[in-house]
């Protein structure tokens, strides 16, 4: 939630210095030298299309917003900064806990796809099969499925078959989902001759698309 909070934060900040330029004119929030309300509608513009996906409701009022000519298109884009940011913190803007997992994963697999192509398989392998047990657990708690049994985390195969019967995906995703995490557990385990770079490379990207379809 770190970076949720990082979101309001910058929202927070933004939102101030409009609110400070509308009182008086006066611009010594930003702390960059800005002399017109240009500046200020362009970072509270970018940080509402960094917060949210592009086909948000939010995303749809800033079109409207940017229609208007300053000072009154600054006016509009505060408006749907501040509902944006009351949503946030209210916790009512469940894309955006998505979109982080999914940029964080994507770092990741990023990492996993630089690591093939410089012929490290195996830490491939690892990092792909990693990042997907952890999405797994995020969907798991997402769909209101336990991950712990009598106070020990469910093993990643349980997780899968549980997700299944929960109806979040079918079986024949699970029987994907537990080709993927058995290649895994091939490269953590040193079984390195039991796979080829091309069989990881399909890993990587079929988690990636795995984790489109299913976001958490």
């Amino acid at each position: 939630m770190a970076n949720i909070d990082k979101l309001v934060e910058q929202l927070n900040f933004l939102i101030k210095a409009s609110e400070n330029y509308a009182r008086n004119d006066n611009w010594s929030l930003l702390h960059d030298g800005a002399d017109d309300p240009v500046v200020l509608s362009n970072r509270l513009e970018a940080a509402i299309e960094r917060a949210t996906r592009p086909t948000s409701m939010y995303i749809k009022q800033l079109d409207t917003a940017r229609r208007r000519v300053q000072p009154y298109r600054l006016r509009e884009v505060r408006i749907v900064a501040l509902g944006l940011r009351d949503d946030l913190v209210a916790g009512w803007v469940e894309s955006v806990v998505e979109l982080v997992h999914a940029d964080t994963y994507r770092d990741y697999l990023e990492m996993a796809e630089g690591l093939l192509a410089k012929g490290y398989k195996d830490a491939a392998a690892v990092i792909t099969g990693t990042s997907l047990e952890v999405h797994v657990r995020a969907l798991c708690a997402k769909n209101n499925v336990t991950t712990a049994v009598a106070g020990k985390p469910k093993k990643a195969d349980t997780m899968n078959a549980d997700l299944k019967k929960a109806g979040v995906y079918d079986g024949l995703q699970q029987k994907e989902v537990t080709a993927w995490m058995d290649l895994r557990n091939k490269a953590a385990q040193g079984d390195y001759a039991d796979y080829d770079r091309d069989q990881v490379r399909r890993l990587i990207g079929g988690v990636e698309a795995f984790m489109r379809k299913y976001p958490a």
